[in-house]
Parts: C-alpha cells; sequence; structure tokens
C-alpha cells in the first residue's frame, strides 16, 4: 500500500531488502530479528505464513462520542460500528484500539475512557475487541462528564497510535543471543541486514452527535466562554500533533446538531497522506441525518481510509438467507453480519453452496470467523472464491423482530505479470513495458471493468543513472495495442549513462486494488549484441492436453554456434505447461526459425492462461534475449453431442428422406394395385345379367373374390366373397405394375383388358372403371388393338363409341370399344 504526502510523493510501499543473514529483520508485530547463534521466539499465537502477500496492516482507533446529547439507542447504533470496524478488518496484521469520550466536569472524571486498548487484530485480539467494544454502551456518569471533548479525545487516540510499538501478540518467550541488529519491538535480536519499510498507516475514526462543549471543564479556563475558546485552541494544537505524527483524522457525524466546520476542520487539520492516489483517499469529514444509518457510513468511511471496497449485501429478519458478492478481483476481504442479537446464529456459504469452515483452510481459502458471541460478526477470508456468498440467519423465537445487514469489505492484492521488450535493452535504447495482473488463486484479469479507476506506473532504476518514472496506459495508444484489454503498456528510455543491471517495479492502485509491486530484473545487453531474437505466440482457444503452436526466430552473429533455452514463467497454477523443444541450437553467423509447441496438462483449469515464454541465452550469463505471453483462452473439450452432432443431424436426414421415398413406392404400389372403383359386369352375348362395383377396403393385396350365383329359374348374379375366398371362387387380381388378371375357379391366372370380355364358366365377364393398365407394362400375352376403324360410328381412336365386331390381327373378335 502506499501513502502520499499533501504534495503528492510517492512513497514505494515495500524496498528491496538485502540480507546478509539467515533469518530476517524485526516483523511488524514486534517478532524480532535473528542471526546465527539466536532461535526463534516460541508463540502461542502463529504468525501468518506469508505476512507479505497479504493486505498491509492498518493501525487506527474508533473514537465514540459518548456525551449526554445521545440517546441510549444512538450509543448502542455507536457501539455496533465500532465493533463493524474491528470485526471487519482483513489484515490480521493491523492493530485497533476503541475509545470512548466525554468531558471532566467533577472531581473523579476523565474526558476519556479507553475501553479497548490497542491490540493486533489476530485471532485472540478480535475475539478480545468483540467483548470489550460493548462497555460504550454503559456510561458512568461518575467516571466520563457529559460535554463533548474533542480535544481530550484526540490527544488520546494520537498518543496510543503512535507510542513505541510493543509486542501485543498473545505469545511469551525470551529471546537471547548476541549480535548488533535491533528490531521495532519489545525484544532485540541480531542480523546485519535492515528492513527499510515504508510507515505503518495511523488513521482515527471520530464518531459524534454534536460540537465542542468544554464549557463546563474547569481545566479550560474559570468561566464557560474562556473555556470554550481556549477548547478550540487546544483542539487546533491537537490537530498539528497528529498532522506532525502522520495520524489521519476521519470524522463521521449524525444529527441535527452538527458544527460541520468543526468536522472539517479535524478532516483537513490532521495528517493529510493518503493510502493511494485514487480520489476519496484523502481524510474528508461526513455527515448523516440519523445514527440508524452510521453504521453503513462508517464502514465506507473505513474502505475509503484503508484503500478497500465494500459491497453491500441484502437486509432480511432470521430465519432468511441473506446474499453478498465478491468479486473475481478480490484476494483479502471478510464479511460481516451486523445482527445486533447476539442469539443470532450466522452460516457462511461459498458461491458454490458449500458451507464454509469458521476457522481453517477450505478448496484455496483460508476463514476465521469472530464475534459469535456479540452483536456483531465477521468471516474473514483470504483467497475468496469470487460470486455472491449466501450468509444463513436463524434466531429463536422472541430473537427475531430486528433486521440483520451482511457486507463484504475486501481488497484485491494483485500479481504483476512483466514483458519487458526488448528483455535485455541496451543504454540509450527505448524499451516497451507490458503489465498483466492476476489474483493469488492465478485468475488473470481480463475483464477492464474489474479495473475501473486504476492508475499504473513504473519506475526504472539502475547502475549509473537516477530512477526513471513512466506512465502505463490501457487506452489504445501507442504504445499500448488495445483499449480496454486489461494489459496496460508503457515506454521509457534507459538513460545512455546506464552501466550494468536495470531493475523495473511497476505500480498499480484502484479503489481497492493494490499491486505486489515484484521486481523484474534485468541487465543492460552490450551496445551490438551477438544473438537476437524474436518470439510469437499463437493466440488460440486450447482445451486441457492441447498444445498451442509458437515460432522462435534466432539471429546469431556468434562465430560459434549459440544454444538457446525456452522457459515458461508465472504459470497458471494447475496448468503443468511444458514446452518443446526446451533448447534450440542457432547455427554460427546466420538467422534461423524454429517452430515449438506448449503442451497443457490435463488438471489445466479453464479461462485465461496466465503466464509466459521467454528465450534465455545461458552462455550470455542467462540473458533473457525475448519474451511473450501466452495469449492462450482454455476451455472445456466439446462433449460427444457437440462434436458429432453434424453427422448425427445428417444422417438422420438420410433416413428420413430414405424412409419417405420407401413409403411413397410402397404407397405408389397399393394405390396401383387397388381395385376400388373397378367394376364387374356379368354378360351372357348382348345381355347384362348383374354388375358388382369393389369398394374402398373390399381388395386386400390387390385381390377381390367373387363368385357368380344361379338360382333356379333366375338371371345370373355376383356375389362379393370376403376374405379372399377360397380355390372356388373367382378372383380378380391387380400386380404391382397395375395389370389386371383373372383367376376363374378353378382355372389359371389369364391377363384382362378393360372392356375387354373374358370367360368364366357359361358367362362372360366384363372390367370396367378404375385405372388402367399402363402401356408400357402390358404382357405380350394380351391381343394387340386394332387401328382400323370399326363399323361403329367411332373409329380405333382411344375412346370409340362402335358396336360392329373388329377382327384384330392376331385373331379373336372385339366388341369394338375400348375405355383408358
Amino acid at each position: 500500500m502506499q501513502w502520499t504526502d499533501k504534495g503528492g510523493a510517492l512513497l514505494l510501499a515495500g524496498a528491496l531488502i538485502a540480507l546478509s543473514g539467515p533469518f530476517a529483520a524485526t516483523t511488524a508485530s514486534g517478532v524480532p530479528g535473528a542471526g546465527a547463534g539466536v532461535r526463534a521466539v516460541p508463540r502461542t499465537a502463529a504468525a501468518p505464513a506469508d505476512p507479505a502477500d497479504g493486505p498491509d496492516p492498518i493501525d487506527f482507533a474508533v473514537v465514540v462520542d459518548q456525551s449526554a446529547s445521545l440517546a441510549d439507542k444512538d450509543l448502542a447504533r455507536e457501539t455496533e460500528a465500532a465493533a463493524l470496524l474491528s470485526q471487519g478488518e482483513i489484515s490480521e496484521r493491523s492493530r485497533a484500539a476503541v475509545i470512548g469520550f466525554g468531558s471532566s466536569e467533577k472531581p473523579g472524571q476523565s474526558p476519556v475512557r479507553e475501553v479497548c486498548p490497542l491490540v493486533v487484530v489476530d485471532a485472540a485480539g478480535r475475539e478480545r475487541l468483540s467483548d470489550c467494544v460493548q462497555e460504550l454502551e454503559r456510561r458512568d456518569a461518575a467516571r466520563t462528564g457529559p460535554g463533548t471533548d474533542f480535544p481530550a479525545a484526540i490527544r488520546q487516540a494520537v498518543t496510543r497510535l503512535t507510542e513505541a510499538k510493543a509486542d501485543t501478540g498473545t505469545g511469551t518467550g525470551t529471546d537471547t543471543g548476541t549480535g548488533t541488529g535491533t528490531g521495532t519491538g519489545s525484544d532485540t535480536g541480531t542480523g546485519t541486514g535492515t528492513e527499510k519499510k515504508a510507515p505503518t498507516p495511523k488513521v482515527v475514526f471520530l464518531l459524534t452527535d454534536g460540537k465542542l462543549d468544554v464549557k463546563d471543564s474547569p481545566e479550560y479556563g474559570t468561566d464557560p466562554e474562556s473555556r470554550q475558546s481556549n477548547g478550540e485552541k487546544r483542539l487546533t494544537e491537537e490537530l498539528a500533533r497528529a498532522r506532525a505524527a502522520g495520524v489521519q483524522i476521519w470524522p463521521l457525524g449524525f444529527g441535527r446538531e452538527i458544527d460541520r466546520g468543526a468536522l472539517t476542520a479535524m478532516a483537513e487539520g490532521g495528517y493529510r497522506g493518503a493510502c493511494s492516489e485514487v480520489p476519496g483517499s484523502v481524510p474528508r469529514m461526513r455527515v448523516v441525518d440519523t445514527s440508524a444509518e452510521i453504521d453503513k457510513a462508517l464502514q465506507e468511511t473505513f474502505a475509503a481510509a484503508r484503500c478497500a471496497r465494500i459491497a453491500h449485501g441484502t437486509v432480511g429478519k432470521p430465519p432468511a438467507d441473506l446474499t453478498v458478492t465478491i468479486p473475481p478481483i478480490a484476494t483479502d476481504g471478510s464479511l460481516t453480519v451486523a445482527k445486533h442479537d447476539p442469539k443470532v446464529q450466522v452460516t457462511y456459504f461459498d458461491p458454490a453452496g458449500r458451507q464454509v469452515p469458521v476457522r481453517g483452510e477450505f478448496d484455496g481459502s483460508s476463514f476465521e470467523v469472530s464475534g459469535q458471541n456479540g452483536p456483531v460478526e465477521a468471516l474473514r477470508v483470504k483467497n475468496p472464491l469470487p460470486g455472491a456468498w449466501r450468509v444463513r440467519i436463524e434466531a429463536p423465537e422472541g430473537h427475531r423482530d430486528r433486521e440483520v445487514a451482511v457486507r463484504a469489505l475486501w481488497q484485491g492484492r494483485l500479481r504483476s505479470t512483466v514483458v519487458l521488450d526488448p528483455a535485455s535493452p541496451r543504454a540509450g535504447e527505448r524499451v516497451k513495458v507490458e503489465v498483466r495482473m492476476q489474483t493469488r488463486r492465478g485468475v488473470v484479469i481480463t475483464d477492464p471493468r474489474q479495473l475501473a479507476g486504476l492508475t499504473a506506473a513504473a519506475d526504472l532504476t539502475g547502475e549509473g543513472f537516477d530512477p526513471v518514472a513512466f506512465r502505463l496506459a490501457d487506452d489504445g495508444k501507442a504504445p499500448d495495442a488495445k483499449a480496454g484489454d486489461a494489459r496496460f503498456t508503457g515506454t521509457a528510455t534507459v538513460p545512455a549513462s546506464a552501466t550494468g543491471t536495470l531493475e523495473l517495479v511497476t505500480r498499480m492502485e484502484a479503489p481497492g486494488i493494490t499491486s505486489d509491486r515484484r521486481p523484474l530484473r534485468t541487465s543492460k545487453a552490450p551496445d551490438a549484441p551477438l544473438v537476437t531474437a524474436a518470439l510469437t505466440v499463437d493466440g488460440a482457444a486450447v482445451h486441457p492436453g492441447g498444445t498451442v503452436r509458437g515460432t522462435l526466430d534466432v539471429t546469431n552473429n556468434d562465430s560459434a554456434p549459440r544454444t538457446l533455452r525456452l522457459a515458461l514463467e508465472d504459470q497458471t497454477p494447475g496448468a503443468e505447461l511444458a514446452v518443446a523443444p526446451a533448447t534450440v541450437t542457432a547455427p554460427p553467423n546466420g538467422s534461423i526459425r524454429i517452430p515449438f509447441t506448449i503442451t497443457l496438462g490435463k488438471g489445466t483449469p479453464f479461462g485465461e492462461l496466465g503466464g509466459r515464454v521467454t528465450v534465455v541465452d545461458p552462455a550470455d550469463g542467462g540473458r533473457t534475449l525475448r519474451g511473450a505471453f501466452l495469449n492462450v483462452r482454455v476451455e472445456a473439450p466439446p462433449t460427444w453431442w457437440e462434436r458429432w452432432w453434424k453427422a448425427v443431424v445428417a444422417g438422420a436426414v438420410v433416413v428420413l428422406v430414405a424412409g419417405a421415398l420407401i413409403g411413397a413406392r410402397i404407397l405408389a404400389r397399393r394405390r396401383r394395385r387397388d381395385l376400388t372403383g373397378v367394376t364387374l359386369e356379368l354378360r351372357q352375348g348382348e345381355r347384362s345379367h348383374d354388375s358388382l362395383t369393389v369398394r374402398r377396403g373390399q381388395s386386400p393385396g390387390g385381390a377381390f373374390a367373387f363368385a357368380v350365383d344361379e338360382p333356379y329359374g333366375g338371371p345370373p348374379t355376383l356375389r362379393r366373397i370376403p376374405g379372399g375366398g377360397s380355390s372356388a371362387a373367382h378372383v380378380l387380381r391387380r400386380n404391382g405394375s397395375g395389370e389386371l388378371l383373372l383367376r376363374p375357379r378353378g382355372g389359371g391366372q389369364v391377363p384382362v383388358r378393360i372392356g375387354e370380355p373374358a370367360g368364366i364358366g357359361d358367362h362372360e365377364l366384363v372390367v370396367r372403371g378404375g385405372r388402367p393398365a399402363p402401356r408400357s407394362g402390358r404382357s405380350p400375352s394380351w391381343p394387340r388393338r386394332s387401328r382400323r376403324p370399326g363399323p361403329g360410328t367411332g373409329g380405333d381412336t382411344g375412346r370409340g363409341t362402335g358396336i360392329g365386331p373388329v377382327q384384330d390381327p392376331v385373331g379373336g373378335p372385339t366388341d369394338g370399344t375400348e375405355h383408358f
């Protein structure tokens, strides 16, 4: 975290540390440094495993007005607001104190009451703060007067925040040894290294409902008028003291009697430094209408003061499920639950719907709950899973009447991945710097909305020149390639006086965002490099286990071959990348182009792939010749359906078309064989005895069975025989080609032409109506029709009306009638 003075000069949050011994210097919590012959001090409360990787600490005091002008409900709301700050702090290395204040008007009274002495906000410290902050609600008129003594309150807070830092941890131990190294804690140790660190920010959050009131305080004078005047002078002096000590003042007023001018003077009278150059991080006063709004307003003020962000969740009465969203960019945070009643029980669920532990590790995150027995509860999370968190609140009967609110205070401490082009520049050469950011979970930040308001810069330092600072931007203006792609680019010229090693440190700041400021170290290249390289990696979307192609172009001006090594850096956790070939040989005095591949492990997580590939010259002290980002997005492999759906659909279409064709052919065949509408006429000579028409459904399979009944003394008649009849029945059939065939009773099957008589016993049968048989399918045994006109009124023109017989060339008479 950075802190700037009023003039805006930047102070780096960390400096490079040169350690000559095996142990570092004293830590911020007061653990002593150590050198040869010194052992670490045993502690019952373990320090964080990697404090430098977590959020920067902050020392703060919550100063609460307990004057007589406050109603009991106002004081209770102030108490809960103070508890929200102390429970919701995201760094376990921070320190917090809670102080109540009024006035001193009688013997035995004190203007301030330190209910919570300064304590480290680790697990034990937060539980201690949860208990002691409740003392604010218990006003004691015998110990604290009813006035409002701002000078005394600020003096007490500044003194506590600036006194020599003691070891406020919960462990005990004795550290002995030899040497001269010193730490900032109460213990001393050995070691020759010196750690230069930016001072821990010191902040006072002051809650009040009124204005300065010391008219009844004897220490300020003999009469009310002089006391008020002297109180104002004393307040100015205390603010100057705070400013000199580097202590910020953030006043929050509520109600109708607020002296806005006095609150503004307090904010502007203290230290004007800030956690960053981001607008809104400089101390300022704020006023809300009622005490019901101070918990929300105070948390927002706290977030602005420590360069964090706050997400407001939902509100509800138990039993209920509340939600609050933590963005992907967050790396440290806390969920605060203003439950008001200690009887309210809280259960926390991550965005995947899984209940998380109240303390310990789970799925890459660490958890720690505090305040479960108080009116304010908080869950501190390191590496939270992004998304909507669910908070389940329950309470017994009689404890469900108040609304519970959930909020998330979070900060994103991002890791920078830097590409310097050229990787080893020459003196006087212009270099291009490209930076991407990712979380500790390895999530590459690709959404520019998550980096809204971010300012980026870089510092180039090295031997033989003064530091060079330059801007980085994501605006699409040269040298930046594309606006809004979350890649920040800038250029700087290496001073001509550069003689040796170079170091580049990037700085990124936004509300709630800090960067790790990891240095990128390289060295000044010779004026005429013997080996140069160009490196490109194909942009692609691949599946876990897939490969990405790249090309390496090398020019070797040396007289001997040069073996180079391809390396992978800043890999996404779980990617397990492998490059092949790992080494390449460039021939002397020539150029070569070498393709290579990068293989992803099967467990590579989905999303933007972090990391970069570099080409290194081992013969030149491991100098990096060139680097390139892996512009790769990892996607889930296609399912069976996604891979084959086109073939399946095409096959289904083929089957449907084939089925339709087959069905059409079957239907056409059935229609050709159908005898519906065919009329059978029984004749003898020119005399017609009877007729029978085939109805729908009476010719299954294209066959119609009938019989000729010859009653005694009457004319013969035709009768249909259902079910196909027997061998004693006559059967008229039409085959698939449309030809009519007649099988007389007991005889063989013979072809029949429509309108032409066929003999059945002593009678003739003439078939009329229906569809004619196609000419091309005619049986050769059928008699050919004469084209000579008969003696009737019509010729053989396809539809005649003559009744005279016509001799067929083949033989056999006809009646001269044709039906088509």
